[in-house]
Parts: C-alpha cells; sequence; structure tokens
C-alpha cells in the first residue's frame, strides 16, 4: 500500500476510474450482445427492429471511446462490423 499522500490519492484515483470503466465495458458487451442476437434472429428485410439495437450499441460505442475507455480503433472496427451485419439484412 502507498505510504505516501500522493499516492494514496492516485490509488484512490486509479480504484474509482477502475471501477467506472468496468461499468462502461460490462454495458458495451451487453449492448452489443443484444444487436447481435437480434441481428441473428431479424427476419431478412427486417430491418426496422433491428437498427434500433444496432444504433443504441453504435452511441454507447461513440460514447465511451470519447471517454477514452476503449481505443478509437477498436470502437471503429466494433460499429463498422455490426453496421456491415445490418446491411447485410
Amino acid at each position: 500500500m502507498a505510504t505516501h499522500k500522493q499516492a494514496e490519492k492516485r490509488h484512490r484515483q486509479s480504484v474509482g476510474r477502475s471501477e467506472r470503466n468496468s461499468y462502461y465495458e460490462a454495458t458495451l458487451k451487453s449492448l452489443v450482445k443484444s444487436a447481435r442476437t437480434a441481428l441473428a434472429s431479424a427476419l431478412p428485410g427486417a430491418k426496422a427492429t433491428t437498427a434500433d439495437s444496432v444504433k443504441k450499441a453504435v452511441s454507447w460505442i461513440d460514447h465511451i471511446a470519447t471517454k477514452g475507455v476503449i481505443p478509437k480503433q477498436r470502437a471503429s472496427r466494433l460499429k463498422s462490423r455490426l453496421e456491415s451485419q445490418l446491411a447485410k439484412r
């Protein structure tokens, strides 16, 4: 454990940041999973139902990428894959 005041503060900050980032990551995973299941179970040509779940996931991906929780390239890759699957429907 840290013994200096500044080191203790940095530890507190890192713990808080880690908890916050794990929330963002868990939400990301659940939104992407729900979008992928919606894409997999949707009938061909029924874009309206799946587009909403993909839109939510893409919005969340953009949100956490701007916060620096995930790298910009990973965000771009995730969005591209979801949107290309949506375009195939």
